[in-house]
């Protein structure tokens, strides 16, 4: 079945590209198009949809309306996904997505609209039940935490490091293997000693990873 989208982006150029891409997507079908945030609750009352694509910042608030609607989504409809777009790099954006669960959230920078593929997948995954959070923001993450000398962060290695990026993107191990060329037994060794020196072990599921790790950073900072 088709992935039901709908797009709210205040910009009309940019909705009109972000919607030629996903046309030519197709498990996905974008059911209505708004332009601030009271467009975008009417859709939702009128169109049924499995997921929502949104700026992270729209009228009527021009701040962080993306953001705000997901929280929002989560109590009045919780089996809607919503992938935030924002040209901002801070993880505090994503952080504040992510705050109350990582369920059916992904947070992902515009740069990424032309990449059909990645979008898509960003699509599928809240849909499902998943998460994804931009490489970038993650790497800002992770830098400013191994920056600080009193992080635990200081007490992974580099390709830990490299790994632990790739476990907030939400990527299965077979995905992180073939992402930095090694074997699935190696990422799991890796991810093993990671959340044993994050105090984080047991913590299997993806999504619960995700969450795991990102509110870990967040404690941090």
């Amino acid at each position: 079945m088709s992935i039901r989208v709908i797009l709210a982006e205040d910009d009309f150029l940019m909705r009109e590209g972000i919607r030629r891409v996903l046309e030519a997507v197709p498990d996905v079908t974008v059911v209505a198009e708004c332009g601030d945030g009271d467009e975008l609750l009417a859709a939702i009352d009128e169109h049924p949809a499995d997921v929502v694509l949104t700026d992270v910042r729209m009228p009527p608030s021009g701040a962080d309306e993306g953001i705000r609607m997901a929280n929002r989504l989560r109590i009045t409809h919780p089996t809607i996904g919503v992938v935030v777009l924002s040209q901002f790099a801070q993880p505090e954006y994503a952080l504040a997505l992510l705050e109350k669960g990582s369920h059916r959230r992904a947070y992902l920078l515009k740069e990424r609209i032309h990449d059909r593929s990645a979008i898509a997948s960003a699509i599928r995954d809240v849909a499902q039940g998943g998460s994804a959070v931009d490489s970038k923001v993650v790497e800002a993450l992770v830098s400013a935490e191994v920056a600080d000398g009193s992080s635990p962060l200081r007490g992974l290695t580099p390709r830990e490091r490299e790994v632990l990026a790739e476990v907030a993107q939400g990527k299965s191990n077979a995905a992180i293997a073939e992402s930095l060329v090694l074997t699935k037994s190696a990422v799991e060794k890796h991810i093993n000693s990671i959340f044993g020196k994050l105090g984080l072990a047991g913590a299997q599921d993806i999504s619960q990873r995700v969450k795991a790790a990102l509110m870990f950073l967040d404690d941090l900072s």
